[in-house]
């Protein structure tokens, strides 16, 4: 795009002139492009781009998005010409961003330690802690309201206890088992995150490698910081190796459906629809961070009395929450890809699913990051084992389950209860924070590979598909367990 203006170069002083809502200029890697006219249309808002306005906007636009995204929506007339970077200004943005966190008690931020010394899942955590940068640490820690959901998940799975069989052969332990027909090594996968690439300048492409070379399969979001064909391109698996879309509906259908068949044809596995989220759950630790950022040149340009919204609702605010039960066939008719359910809180709608014939379902309240006190995922799990049973023993619709998973003996409390795999999305992020990249993914898998053949060899269990509901005691989690379902 822009050929007809790539000889045209452009002046500083005249791109920062173009710095209000009448007339809106931003710099992209040195590209001047003419945003005026799509003010309205960002899903992020007119206030994200304005604080770029007459400035460079490389650094807030490669923060979140592809590379390519910009030439792809602009039409070619926005296209003005090239800008020497050196003498724009930084975004507004960029000048208020809040400084990154203040280390823990004791730690250092020479650098990160090595990785032969993080031996669970939290102390990568810990890390990421320690090296993000304040906005990025608040965006993927953050869960709705108090955030007792998100804690509430993990605990869900301290409450359920093992019940190892014993004087059974367990020499040779195998963990393989399929996703929607997929061979995968674990029964792990990648849950789809946000804005990867604040973890790792190649975000969701590391995850790929790491996940090729592993045996994983992926599940990429619609809002991937980077594109779905560089991901697809940096797989180390081959064809063989699955990554599926998880699609958030857009509010304008045709957008929905060019996005649906542009991950049909880049070759993914499954469409993974969420529908847990039609509306944003108040994140106050992405929000609060928000408002420690100066706005008074934001007040300038907007006026006063604008709202500070955290990174959360800038992405969602495109999110239809039209989405009804009709969804499912509308999607249908645009694929005969596997169609997986994400988000079922209830055994009510898990039925619902079933009876509208969908290859899965990911039981799953978004990470705590929706609606605070929605109840914890592995009771929903819970749930279903007690009042549709029969879903889980038909095996025509694959089970998954994200949230609060931390440990194999997780793993392998949610597979005794009928899951097909588990759904692993901060933890992802955090491996590859601190420089540590694919390294760091590919060493935490190996952590968790070890926990899960260990685990499996403790309980008696040489299959997945020996982990049954026997091995597990879900007394104390069963007292949370509704008295009432509607089926």
């Amino acid at each position: 795009m822009g050929q007809k203006n790539d000889g045209v170069l452009i002046s500083g002083a005249e791109v920062s002139k173009h710095n209000s809502k009448e007339s809106c200029w931003i710099a992209v890697r040195g590209k001047v492009y003419d945003v005026t006219d799509f003010l309205d249309e960002h899903p992020g808002g007119a206030r994200v781009i304005l604080n770029c306005a007459g400035s460079d906007a490389t650094d807030d636009y490669d923060a979140i998005h592809p590379a390519e995204l910009i030439d792809e929506t602009l039409s070619p007339e926005a296209f003005k010409g090239t800008v020497n970077p050196s003498t724009l200004d930084q975004s507004s943005s960029q000048k208020a961003k809040p400084s990154k966190q203040t280390p823990a008690a004791g730690a250092t931020t020479d650098g990160p330690p090595p990785l032969s010394t993080l031996l669970n899942l939290r102390d990568f955590e810990q890390v990421a802690e320690k090296h993000l940068p304040a906005n990025a640490w608040a965006y993927y820690f953050a869960g709705a309201d108090d955030e007792y959901s998100k804690a509430e998940a993990e605990l869900a799975y301290r409450k359920v206890l093992l019940r190892p069989r014993i004087l059974r052969n367990v020499g040779n332990i195998d963990t393989r088992t399929k996703i929607l027909g997929w061979d995968v090594s674990l029964p792990v996968y990648m849950s789809a995150v946000g804005i990867a690439k604040f973890a790792h300048p190649q975000g969701e492409c590391t995850l790929a490698a790491a996940a090729g070379h592993e045996g994983l399969a992926q599940l990429v979001a619609t809002r991937s910081s980077m594109s779905l064909q560089q991901i697809m391109q940096a797989r180390t698996g081959g064809e063989q190796q699955p990554i599926f879309f998880q699609l958030y509906m857009h509010k304008d259908d045709k957008i929905s459906e060019a996005t649906i068949l542009k991950a049909v044809k880049s070759g993914v596995k499954g469409i993974w629809l969420t529908v847990d989220s039609p509306v944003t759950g108040k994140r106050e630790r992405d929000e609060r961070l928000k408002a420690q950022v100066d706005v008074g040149e934001q007040n300038q340009q907007l006026g006063k009395n604008q709202a500070v919204q955290g990174i959360a609702k800038t992405l969602s605010s495109t999110v239809s929450p039209y989405l009804d039960w009709n969804t499912i066939a509308w999607i249908r008719k645009l694929t005969s890809l596997p169609l997986v359910i994400k988000g079922i809180q209830s055994v009510d709608d898990a039925v619902m699913a079933y009876q509208h014939q969908v290859d899965g379902i990911v039981l799953s309240n978004h990470g705590g990051r929706s609606q605070d006190t929605a109840q914890a995922p592995l009771l929903t799990l819970l749930e279903i084992n007690k009042y549709a049973p029969e879903i889980i023993k038909s095996k025509k619709m694959q089970i998954f389950i994200d949230g609060g998973i931390r440990r194999g003996t997780d793993v392998i409390k949610a597979l005794a209860l009928g899951a097909t795999a588990v759904g692993l999305g901060r933890p992802f992020l955090y491996s590859m924070c601190a420089g540590y990249g694919e390294a760091g993914t590919r060493h935490m898998i190996d952590i968790l590979r070890d926990e899960i053949e260990t685990n499996m060899a403790l309980v008696g269990a040489t299959r997945v598909s020996e982990l049954e509901r026997g091995m597990v005691n879900t007394a104390r989690l069963e007292r949370d367990l509704t008295a009432f379902a509607r089926l």
